[in-house]
């Protein structure tokens, strides 16, 4: 798997330009209360202007889509329609919304059907780097294309010469350039889910950005893949990482120097380039040692910005979020089986217990505590008192990493993977370890009935999700 996606490349194809890498993607306004947004099916040149289009599924036209920077306080509203033959919905990942407006079909707004339309207004309340996607078949409409970026802009942000985003994906491909047509497939439910074979940056397969010595760049990296978990490594540079899902963090260098960054995750990092002017370095993914690929080159242009980039830390100011009171939380444990090797015989199905074979046939194949979902509006594993504190271990028993997602509510996290962190640290996504644990704290302050879910989206379909209910 890992060496048809570094090896697949369309016969005579040339390589996307450096120049997409900066802004290939459109930029809506801030402070603009009226933006509009259109999932529609389209075609992209992924592979390059030399091979066919790619057949996808669009926001605005584009994939990703426009990426809304915005400015904490306003008042964002916009209004969507459906061009598309399928239900959908917008999700705001890591947005802290009213529950109505959380895009998760049935449980808190009615699909929006083909030809409809539905306006999400909500006041934004923490800056920082987020995006959007579908939360109806969202293992077949983001893998299609529909994602796009919201960037809160920060109240000070660090001084750089460049604030560059990256949006990391990957693509499964025929020969001919175009999107395999077999989503739901029970092998990538049940296993890592679907991983594709081809990598691309903001919508095109990249080859190099250019860069100026003593240059300091804000690198925003996003992952819309399904299931491929990226780790960085800027060969011969040291970044430095300033948020976490959109949440500052006490700047530091990663552990092991790789930038990993799971599905649905945020990594802001400060990139400061201090190498000669007409010099070339790798940027290889190394998560999966096995079969390491080069991503794309940083080249340095043949003259320079400045002798050295800027030597100061580049923080953030704290993230201003509700904080759990730790010494007064109420303990649960939620608990996630299944899947291929996992183990599990038997679960919960529709009130029933039911035998893996017959969960498999149905093509379920995951479970939070016992118990596999059938639809989203399950009854909830958990029910939490508004303005009361709770720790959370989240255990997994399976074979698998999973990006575990908490909606409305960020969670500071204790202990992950048996590491606890060495800083304040918040996350709206948990990547959890196969067989491993993690810990957090949620402050339980915006009420509703809320999803709790793998982010691999064929693992939630196929079972691993939940609802947490906040009164």
């Amino acid at each position: 798997m890992q060496q048809s996606r570094r090896e697949f490349l369309i016969t005579g194809t040339a390589l996307a330009a450096a120049s997409i890498l900066d802004a290939p993607i459109q930029v809506a306004k801030a402070n603009v209360a009226g933006h509009r947004l259109t999932a529609s099916a389209g075609r992209i040149p992924l592979l390059g202007a030399d091979a066919p289009e790619t057949k996808v599924w669009t926001y605005n036209g584009n994939v990703p889509g426009p990426v809304l920077r915005l400015r904490r306080g306003e008042r964002f509203e916009l209004d969507f329609e459906n061009a598309l033959q399928q239900p959908t919905t917008v999700h705001w990942h890591g947005l802290r919304v009213p529950n109505d407006m959380d895009g998760v079909p049935v449980l808190t707004q009615a699909p929006v059907a083909p030809g409809g339309r539905f306006r999400y207004a909500f006041e934004l309340r923490n800056t920082g780097t987020y995006w959007y996607h579908p939360h109806f078949q969202s293992a077949e409409q983001v893998d299609r294309g529909l994602h796009g970026v919201i960037i809160v802009e920060d109240d000070d942000p660090p001084a750089v010469d460049r604030d560059l985003l990256w949006v990391l994906d990957d693509w499964r491909l025929d020969g001919q350039g175009q999107i395999v047509n077999d989503f739901g497939n029970l092998h990538d439910a049940s296993h890592q889910g679907r991983f594709g074979n081809t990598a691309s940056v903001n919508g095109r397969v990249p080859e190099d950005l250019e860069v100026q010595s003593g240059e300091r760049i804000r690198l925003r990296l996003v992952n819309t893949a399904n299931a491929w978990i990226f780790g960085l490594d800027f060969v011969a540079h040291s970044p430095t990482v300033i948020a976490y899902d959109g949440h500052a963090v006490e700047p530091h260098q990663p552990t092991g120097g790789l930038v990993i960054v799971g599905p649905s995750q945020r990594v802001d990092v400060i990139l400061d380039l201090n190498a000669a002017p007409g010099e070339r370095f790798e940027v290889i993914d190394r998560y999966y040692s096995r079969q390491p690929y080069k991503l794309l080159d940083l080249v340095y242009g043949q003259n320079r910005l400045r002798s050295k980039a800027p030597a100061d830390k580049a923080a953030l100011p704290p993230p201003d979020l509700p904080l759990p009171s730790l010494a007064t939380a109420e303990r649960h444990e939620i608990v996630f089986s299944g899947g291929a090797m996992g183990g599990m015989q038997s679960a919960r199905y529709d009130g029933q217990e039911t035998g893996i074979r017959e969960l498999a046939r149905k093509g379920k194949i995951w479970a939070i505590n016992g118990t596999v979902a059938s639809k989203h509006d399950e009854p909830p594993v958990l029910k939490l008192r508004r303005g009361h504190s709770y720790i959370i271990e989240f255990v997994n028993e399976t074979a698998f990493t999973h990006p575990i997602h908490l909606h409305g509510h960020p969670m500071k996290v204790l202990e992950a993977n048996g590491r606890k962190p060495a800083w304040d640290l918040w996350r709206d996504t948990l990547l959890l370890e196969a067989r491993a644990r993690g810990t957090v704290a949620v402050m339980a302050d915006n009420p509703g009935r809320w999803m709790l879910h793998c982010h691999i989206p064929e693992h939630q379909e196929a079972g691993m999700m939940a609802v947490v209910q906040v009164d």
